[in-house]
Formats: C-alpha cells, sequence, structure tokens
C-alpha cells in the first residue's frame, strides 16, 4: 500500500474540477479539502467530489494540518501569491501553469521553496501524459536521427469577451499565457532554452495577444516555429522532423493519444498510446513519487526549466511591448 499523500485545491474552477476528477485515478491520493473566496463555492465543489473538508478562504486551507500538498488552481495573477501563501503554512505546492505570470515572480516562489525545503511543481499536465513517456524514449533512441525542427500550434476561437479571462489585461489573458505556454514547454523538453527569439502578435481591442508566431533559434541550426490563438481555431498539431525521419503528434497535440513516426525508407506507423483517467492524474502521479521520495523537484518539469520557461515567454512579451497592469 502507497502512504497516501493527502491533497487540498486551492480555486474551484474549471480547471479545479479536471484536476478533482482526475485525482479519483491516483492510487494513494485523497482529496480532503477545497479552498474558495466564498463559502457558497467551496460547498459545492465540496458536493460534487466528495471533499471532507470546506473553507470559505485560502487562509484556512493552507493552515489545515493534515494537508500534504495544495494544488493551485487560480487565474494567473494570483499564481504567485497564492504559493507563496501555502510554502509560508508549510505546504508543498503543484501550480497551475503558466507557474506565474513572469520570471521574477517565479524566481519569488522557488527561492522561498528551497529555502523552506518544500516541493514546488509546475502543472504543465501535458508533459506527464504517456504518449509524450514514449516521446521521451523514441527521441532518445534516436530514431528521428537529428532532430532539426519543431512545428507546434495550439490555438481556438473564444467568443469576445473583454471581461473574461483571456481578453482582460487584468487578469494577464492573451494566448500566450494560456495556450503559448504549451507550445513552449515542447520545445524546452526537446531542447532547453533558446538562443534567441523571433516573434510578433496580434495584440487585440483589450491589448492582450489574440494571435502570434515565435520562432526559436537553438545551436547547431535547430528551429522551432510556435503559433497560438485564442481567436482563430488552429489544428493543433505538433510535427518533429528529423535527418532520418518526421513524428506527427495528432490533435490536440497536447492532450494526444495517437502519434504518427515516418522513418526514411519505412511506411508510418502509427503509435496510440492511450492513457487513464482524463489525463490530469498523471502529474499528481509525480507529485506523490516525488514527496514519498523526499524530493523537492521533479526531474521530470524542473524548477530551473520553469523559471527558463517564464524568462523566455517574458522575452516574447517584450518584443511584442506587451506588459500586463499587475506586473
Amino acid at each position: 500500500m502507497l502512504a497516501k499523500i493527502r491533497w487540498g485545491i486551492l480555486g474551484t474552477g474549471t480547471i479545479a474540477r479536471q484536476f478533482a476528477a482526475g485525482l479519483r485515478h491516483v492510487e494513494g491520493a485523497e482529496l480532503i479539502a477545497v479552498g474558495s473566496r466564498s463559502s457558497q463555492t467551496a460547498e459545492a465543489f465540496a458536493a460534487t467530489f466528495g471533499v471532507p473538508r470546506r473553507y470559505a478562504s485560502y487562509d484556512e486551507l493552507v493552515t489545515d494540518p493534515d494537508l500534504d500538498v495544495v494544488y493551485i488552481a487560480t487565474p494567473h495573477p494570483f499564481h504567485q501569491d497564492n504559493s507563496l501563501q501555502c510554502l509560508q503554512a508549510g505546504k508543498a505546492v503543484l501550480c497551475e501553469k503558466p507557474f506565474t505570470v513572469n520570471a521574477q515572480e517565479a524566481t519569488t516562489v522557488i527561492n522561498l521553496a528551497r529555502e523552506r525545503g518544500l516541493f514546488v511543481m509546475e502543472a504543465m499536465w501535458t508533459r506527464f501524459l504517456p504518449l509524450f513517456v514514449k516521446l521521451r524514449e523514441l527521441i532518445a533512441q534516436g530514431v528521428l536521427g537529428e532532430l532539426r525542427l519543431l512545428q507546434v500550434d495550439f490555438g481556438f476561437r473564444a467568443g469576445f469577451n473583454p471581461q473574461g479571462r483571456l481578453f482582460n489585461p487584468q487578469l494577464a489573458g492573451g494566448a500566450l499565457l494560456d495556450v503559448g505556454v504549451y507550445n513552449l514547454s515542447l520545445a524546452s523538453l526537446l531542447w532547453g532554452r533558446p538562443e534567441r527569439v523571433h516573434s510578433a502578435a496580434y495584440l487585440g481591442e483589450t491589448g492582450v495577444d489574440e494571435q502570434s508566431a515565435v520562432i526559436l533559434s537553438y545551436t547547431k541550426g535547430r528551429l522551432a516555429t510556435l503559433t497560438s490563438a485564442i481567436r482563430t481555431a488552429t489544428p493543433q498539431e505538433a510535427l518533429l522532423i528529423g535527418t532520418d525521419g518526421w513524428l506527427k503528434i495528432h490533435a490536440p497535440w497536447w492532450k494526444a493519444t495517437a502519434m504518427t513516426l515516418a522513418v526514411a525508407g519505412q511506411a508510418p506507423q502509427l503509435i496510440e498510446v492511450p492513457f487513464a483517467g482524463n489525463g490530469y492524474n498523471y502529474q499528481a502521479d509525480e507529485v506523490g513519487r516525488c514527496l514519498r521520495a523526499g524530493r523537492l523537484e521533479s526531474a521530470v518539469m524542473p524548477l530551473d526549466e520553469t523559471l527558463a520557461i517564464m524568462a523566455t515567454l517574458d522575452e516574447i512579451r517584450h518584443q511584442w511591448g506587451l506588459r500586463y497592469p499587475v506586473e
């Protein structure tokens, strides 16, 4: 029997609900508490997911002495303060992506976690899915030869709502932090931090990026082209191209269960890699493994990489002249 990892969820929105549903598929995980800014939403969430403890403030949640780790599911601008709140209360943290609004905030959170000797991880759930475990294995085996190009996009058409999370600059809205971070995280998984960044964006009526294109340059001539959008539906595919073949991750690539591998001289091969639950369970599994082993960060999603991703996001926005009012 695995030692129980007792979870709390901070926030009660859509992503919190998805994570709570995913936890049901995690061996050794127990969701014991939820915290909201109101008793009504806390009670409703707890009733839906059978959570025994429900708190009408985040302070009450993070000071629950029985919690091992808190999943932060609030909008982007609150990630830093909510993470610090948990760490100051001695709780491990799984923080929804993007980890924070910018690299300075990320540094503050990471520094406190390391000072306190507490586990923290960015909740880039895609990275832990079985297909991406298989992808890393194939790349390590060199099936594509030398990997040269990455093409990846993530875009959808949302209804325009200037006060909504996606379009409100006060909430760090726009495509980049919402879905562009997935693209950048995939590039980082393959090649780390880029040497150079070239980008352009369309800033819409509210001043946030509604669509963008980014080219990342790496050593040895490697290039990644990333597109993201919140007002344009895109194919949502990822294509990795090497000297000996290519690999396409089928749409929607960020939660894919299939990819096609085409090696020179061979017929394309469909590789199917299904996942259990809704997929959010795999990152929770990783947190549990790390906590039981006494690790302070994940080797799959390490903090230095999270910080490097945030720094690249900052550079991209700097090129656009986009700064959020909360910064």
